[in-house]
């Protein structure tokens, strides 16, 4: 491994257990509840929970474990990012799963990183998100309207007018 990828992975890592630090007080109570004043000053029963991450694409591959290039919410391959395909979601129980391996005897951790390689999820040793029971983070994830929808429409747009018979690239230039 080069010492970029390290350099990568140590990122990865350190920023997963930051949040674990920094969300761990509320991932009990989203299951168990806890007594919170409202604004109005009425006690209610709360359960607080991680429901959906706001963030850039290389924020949402860095949260959800994703390589950049592929999907942080299902399976599609790279090569068919785009396209009028359906494909299935990312499963949040086999991530959860395979996720249990990290933290093992040194043979564990080789299966561990093989099997985190052969899902397509970087080797994070315990992703924040794992500690919440009612959590599915590839659900989670909301869309990047700025870079996946507004640059993905002006870049069609701009190729569909410079291929027309309408518009050329020099006029579009102009």
């Amino acid at each position: 491994m080069s010492n970029k990828a390290a350099h990568r992975r140590a990122l990865a890592n350190l920023f997963h257990s930051c949040l674990q630090r920094v969300l761990g007080p509320i991932a009990l109570y989203g299951e168990t509840g806890i007594t919170m004043a409202s604004g109005d000053g009425v006690r209610r029963r709360c359960h607080p929970i991680f429901a959906c991450f706001v963030g850039d694409y290389p924020e949402q591959t860095l949260v959800t474990c994703t390589y950049y290039g592929h999907c942080p919410k299902c399976l599609v391959p790279p090569d068919q990012l785009g396209k009028l395909s359906t494909f299935p979601s990312r499963n949040y129980q086999e991530a959860i799963e395979m996720y249990s391996l990290a933290g093992g005897e040194t043979g564990e951790v080789h299966l561990f990183h093989a099997t985190c390689h052969e899902a397509g999820l970087k080797p994070v040793s315990h992703p924040f998100w794992e500690m919440f029971p009612l959590v599915d983070v590839y659900l989670s994830i909301t869309p990047d309207v700025l870079h996946q929808l507004l640059q993905g429409v002006m870049k069609h747009l701009i190729s569909w007018l410079t291929s027309s018979s309408l518009f050329g690239p020099a006029e579009i230039d102009a």
